[in-house]
């Protein structure tokens, strides 16, 4: 592909290629094999909706209140007071309430929860909820997503994500956040650091490993460090040589789990040493944690992810959502964020706004990246819908679910 010139052209081709945030699967047991595989039977590609949507009703005129559901670490948090600044500016501009949780460990766990009651048309408990733009996909199909009446504020997306795959032209969804899958070492365990997926593999490492339970990432960089591109058409000769290579590292107890977002309470207990994680997290565990771990791309290359804010079709709260949603992808707000969870930022402007509260996170590689990072990351190609199932069970077979 060609290279874009400017900084600007950059940010917006690399979240172009953001397809894929956290790959396909869990490794928690909410999820039954038999429901994963029957969720699976649809592609990841498109965006209308095939099923005959049915919305709840719309109480937000007399009920005061927004619920998020949102990943671990992904949202503005002060210590000191134990609040989320831009939450609390969004509750006294707007009179409403928000309740916040991080309830979404990985995709397929948080839909293994809400699939029944989305079904049934029973409130899930979100007004919003945040997934990866493949399972955005699914929801939007199925037709669990609400179109957007009143998110002015998505013009104020990159230019690349105003007509993206799983939903074109963001009628049922708004960018939230994307970022990288990469390497993260403790720097009192791990001294030299590590610099490829082979270092994963030294024998002083062996049962301090852990990977990430989404395959898309976790495969995805035993793919390009088996020499092959995942950008494109996924053979299953590819998938099955870096399963049979994750298979062979967990047989060996050189990793010893495959986690979501619950790996880092294993790299602050010290239980982990090193693993494949997500860039974000690793800065804000820094923060806390006086700059333990160390976290780089391999050198041969990292994965890309998008996640994105939708509202369930079974929301009754559709206008207070959408007065969130739009809170969110103003630039000042979203650079506030931003700064907090050092996540690549979707939302142009925000980099300008990023000066005014640190220059410094305004020229971050994780945040608005260069072309020297771009050129050494990849996102995950979309799979067919048997692919999608044969991989599932063959995934589920090895990491044990």
């Amino acid at each position: 592909m060609s290279m874009p010139s400017q900084p600007g052209d950059l940010r917006v081709e690399l979240l172009r290629r953001a397809l894929s945030r956290r790959g396909f699967l869990a490794s928690a047991g909410a999820v039954g094999v038999g429901g994963l595989l029957g969720a699976c039977g649809t592609s990841s590609s498109g965006g209308s909706a095939t099923a005959t949507p049915s919305f709840a009703a719309d109480t937000s005129a007399t009920d005061k209140i927004v619920r998020w559901a949102n990943w671990t670490l992904y949202l503005d948090y002060d210590d000191q007071k134990k609040v989320y600044p831009t939450l609390v500016d969004f509750e006294k501009k707007t009179g409403l309430k928000v309740t916040y949780r991080e309830d979404i460990d990985d995709n397929d766990t948080f839909w293994g929860k809400v699939n029944g009651q989305l079904t049934n048309g029973d409130d899930i408990g979100y007004d919003i909820v945040t997934p990866t733009d493949w399972m955005v996909g699914r929801w939007i199909r199925l037709g669990y997503a609400q179109p957007f009446e009143n998110v002015p504020n998505t013009k104020n997306l990159l230019a690349s994500l105003q007509d993206v795959p799983f939903d074109k032209g963001h009628r049922y969804s708004a960018t939230w956040q994307s970022g990288l899958a990469g390497l993260a070492w403790d720097k009192t365990k791990v001294p030299g650091g590590l610099k490829s997926i082979e270092d994963l593999f030294d024998p002083k490492l062996q049962g301090k490993v852990t990977v990430l339970s989404e395959f898309r990432d976790t495969l995805g960089l035993l793919m390009m460090y088996q020499g092959k591109r995942i950008d494109g058409e996924i053979t299953d000769e590819q998938f099955t040589n870096a399963l049979d290579l994750l298979d062979k590292q967990l047989s060996d107890g050189q990793i010893y789990k495959v986690q979501g977002n619950s790996y880092k309470e294993d790299l602050v207990s010290g239980k982990a040493w090193a693993g494949i994680v997500w860039s974000g997290d690793i800065f804000q565990l820094n923060a806390e944690n006086n700059d333990r771990w160390g976290f780089a791309l391999p050198d041969s290359g990292g994965t890309l992810w998008s996640d994105n804010m939708l509202i369930p079709s079974t929301s009754p709260h559709k206008a207070n959502a959408e007065k969130l949603i739009n809170y969110y992808l103003q630039p000042d707000v979203a650079a506030e964020v931003a700064a907090y969870v050092n996540y690549i930022c979707p939302v142009e402007g925000a980099q300008a706004e990023m000066e005014k509260i640190d220059p410094e996170l305004a020229a971050s590689e994780f945040i608005f990246p260069s072309a020297a990072t771009l050129a050494n990351t990849q996102a995950f190609g979309v799979l067919s819908a048997e692919q999608e199932q044969s991989f599932t069970k063959q995934w589920l077979e090895v990491i044990g679910s």
